[in-house]
């Protein structure tokens, strides 16, 4: 079998195996987030920091939600983690922005995070921070969730379905989440501007 097929057809296989009632979850809690009114603070590095920034683009454009993602602010955040330390980044900005119980933290990552392997420790920070000042946390993540299983109130883990794939199917699943969000009735306020053109 060539990589092409296989990739597609493993691609299908994880969006049918994706816990449907996690997505409706995180829909309800969007929804929720937008009629407080709240803001959403989207966090992840490498690849996922491309997500999160993509998803600030169509919360805020398609869904009339407040969104931000510290990783669109260079100057800060390099400031930030130059001063104080990458660990703490996320978390302070977070402070700094202070964040409240009306808001909501979303993460992207592909591993969750691990303080054991000291992986991804900064979201693991700011989802801490996000719980002790009760702002629900939202994470879509692969792998078996690590940290942001126990921490987010909803996680979406796209099953690692094929272990030696399990970083482009996640950060692809971090887009295919993502659209599905904002394209849903209950949060998209007005259509791509593609939408419905021939």
């Amino acid at each position: 079998m060539d990589h092409v097929k296989r990739f597609l057809e493993e691609t299908a296989a994880v969006a049918a195996a994706v816990d449907r009632n996690q997505v409706r979850k995180m829909v309800e809690a969007l929804s929720a987030c937008k009629q407080r009114p709240g803001r959403v603070f989207l966090l992840g590095v490498g690849g996922s920091a491309s997500a999160a920034s993509h998803l600030v683009n169509d919360l805020r454009k398609l869904c009339g939600i407040e969104a931000y993602a510290p990783t669109d602010n260079v100057s800060e955040l390099t400031a930030r983690t130059n001063d104080d330390g990458w660990e703490t980044v996320f978390a302070d900005w977070l402070a700094g922005s202070r964040l409240s119980e009306s808001d909501a933290v979303m993460i992207f990552s592909v591993g969750g995070g691990s303080r054991e392997r000291s992986l991804s420790v900064n979201l693991i920070r700011a989802m801490e921070y996000a719980r002790s000042v009760e702002a629900p946390v939202l994470a879509i993540v692969g792998r078996d969730g690590g940290a942001a299983a126990g921490l987010a109130d909803v996680c979406v883990i796209i099953p690692p379905l094929f272990p030696e794939r399990v970083t482009p199917h996640t950060e692809s699943f971090h887009a295919v989440i993502s659209h599905l969000l904002v394209s849903h009735p209950h949060l998209q306020d007005v259509p791509a501007s593609w939408e419905g053109r021939e």
